[in-house]
């Protein structure tokens, strides 16, 4: 009663708007008391509307009252404080609907801070003292608040279930063991709890072990981008300055050949006009003697004719016309020849040496080994743009669609000669060389094969050295209309799957996977490699002698 008395004040004496003990108390004309300041908080809010409410009646005053301190509220608060008045408990610490409510709080409930696993019933902080002060209750197991206590009274016998049945693998009350689980093997719950505490600490042990292996494993892996990161910074480094040098070697030959040209061009041309001066000089005087012999010649008077002749000065030969040759007008077209021989066998050089450095970066360890893609749109991530080279095109195949598509001609098209050309297998190869990851799909209408190369495959004749998959630097898929075979250095392999009309090709270059697939509504593999490429690779086909069959790169993307 005398607890009730108790709430009863606190109720009575506190704001209702901040749950605390009344401060500066003042009372509305509605007869309700609040803290000056949480009023003229409330009220400030309601400033904009023009009318000021109770907050809780909600009558409404205009314009916004006066308040003036209620005195006697206030020594009655002050008085009570004195012989044992507290603040209310607030809001947050009453249970609301997610949280466990204290099982001995009359009225509202506060939030349970314990649950006992011997009382099975849960406590507020108020009423959980008696397991802190009473010995009888300080051996009792407290855990955190759990709204599953009844969970452990068993159905049938209504005790606490403290055994459990390994035979059965639940949790059993004393009776049930001596009852339905007699001849079970029984132990207590806590026996049992210990052995799986065992073995979960094992578990845990074991995954703590696995994140600490990963945990250097990602060192590992740190320390190893960044050795990567530092090597190919090195790599780029050198090789711009190794790149730079030989720009520089080449400029400064260029330079020399340029002023070798320039002064063999001065010391010619001095040469010529030198030549070509002296040789003026002497039509000069041709000239000037040609006249006196006219003059001579013209003199009418036979006496002063023979008088004169004996004077006339001899005629000397001409010591440079003779030795004149013109030569063809190709004065420094050796040079340019030269010059051009000297650059094919740089670019021979450097085609090497990037066949060279793609072979060496194709065998730079990979730590991590990427999954094949399983889903066509896996694939796709990796899609690869071919195009076609007319240049290597077999006379009999006509390319268009931006060079993706392939068609037979009966008739020889005006392609140029060219050493890169198949000039017997009806083939041709992509500009693209492939490396890395790779896929792409080719559609086909008739007599096709689906082919990947190095680009050193022999071009002129008809052996086997010429055509995809007979010989060892191609791979080649035939699709003959109703079967598949694979063929790679003559071999022969058959093979089975759904006929489609388009092919997948899906290339892994470092790793070594080359896979062929029929694409329809789905994917089904046709057949895999697992080699070492040596080289860089370029998409082929090879389509058969009837006019008007295709083979089209689609555009994936």
């Amino acid at each position: 009663m005398a607890q009730q008395e108790n709430q009863l004040d606190r109720e009575r004496f506190c704001c209702s708007i901040c749950l605390d003990p009344l401060k500066d108390p003042v009372t509305t004309g509605c007869g309700h008391s609040y803290c000056l300041s949480c009023i003229n908080t409330h009220w400030d809010n309601e400033d904009e509307r023009g009318s000021y409410s109770c907050p809780q009646c909600r009558q409404t005053f205009t314009p916004r009252p006066v308040l003036v301190k209620n005195t006697m509220l206030a020594d009655l608060v002050e008085e009570l404080k004195k012989t044992g008045l507290q603040a209310a408990p607030a809001d947050h610490c009453y249970a609301g609907p997610e949280d466990v409510a204290c099982d001995f709080c009359t009225g509202r409930k506060l939030k349970a801070l314990k649950s006992c696993l011997v009382c099975l019933a849960s406590f507020c902080e108020k009423h959980l003292q008696p397991h802190f002060q009473s010995p009888p209750f300080k051996k009792h197991k407290l855990v955190e608040p759990s709204e599953k206590l009844q969970e452990n009274i068993c159905s049938c016998h209504n005790e606490v279930m403290k055994m459990f049945c390994r035979t059965d693998q639940q949790c059993i009350c004393y009776l049930c063991s001596v009852d339905e689980h007699k001849d079970h093997d029984t132990v207590s719950a806590a026996a049992e709890r210990t052995e799986r505490q065992r073995e979960l600490g094992l578990r845990r042990q074991t995954i703590q072990q696995g994140v600490q292996d990963r945990e250097k494993d990602v060192k590992l892996l740190q320390q190893e981008e960044e050795t990567v990161n530092g090597s190919a910074d090195k790599a780029v480094k050198d090789s711009e300055k190794i790149f730079t040098e030989l720009i520089r070697l080449l400029k400064k030959r260029s330079s020399d050949v340029k002023q070798q040209i320039r002064s063999k061009q001065q010391t010619e041309v001095s040469r010529v006009r030198e030549l070509q001066k002296r040789l003026e000089q002497e039509i000069t005087e041709l000239k000037r003697k040609h006249h006196e012999l006219k003059q001579l010649s013209d003199t009418e008077d036979h006496n002063q004719f023979l008088h004169n002749y004996p004077s006339l000065s001899p005629l000397s030969e001409s010591t440079h016309s003779s030795s004149i040759r013109i030569r063809p007008l190709r004065y420094f077209e050796d040079v340019t020849a030269a010059v051009s021989q000297v650059r094919g066998r740089l670019q021979d050089i450097l085609s090497e040496t990037e066949t060279e450095i793609l072979q060496i970066m194709s065998q730079v360890d990979v730590l991590l080994l990427q999954p094949e893609p399983k889903t066509r749109a896996d694939f796709l991530k990796y899609s690869q743009e071919i195009t076609l080279d007319p240049n290597t095109a077999n006379k009999h195949l006509l390319l268009s669609q931006g060079n993706r598509k392939v068609t037979v001609m009966s008739k020889e098209q005006s392609y140029s000669d060219h050493p890169d050309r198949f000039n017997v297998w009806w083939q041709v190869l992509s500009r693209e060389s492939l490396t890395g990851r790779c896929y792409w799909e080719v559609g086909m209408r008739g007599l096709v094969d689906v082919a990947v190369t190095y680009k050193n495959i022999s071009r002129a004749g008809n052996s086997g050295e010429c055509r995809f998959g007979y010989n060892d630097k191609s791979w080649s898929l035939q699709c003959y209309g109703n079967s598949y075979n694979f063929y790679y250095n003559s071999i022969r392999t058959p093979m089975s799957g759904p006929l489609s009309s388009r092919v997948g090709v899906y290339l892994d270059h470092s790793a070594g996977v080359l896979s062929f697939y029929s694409v329809s509504d789905t994917m089904t593999l046709l057949h895999r490699v697992q080699t070492t490429f040596t080289q860089p690779l370029y998409a082929g086909v090879l389509v058969y002698h009837y006019s008007g069959d295709t083979a089209e790169f689609c555009k994936l993307k």
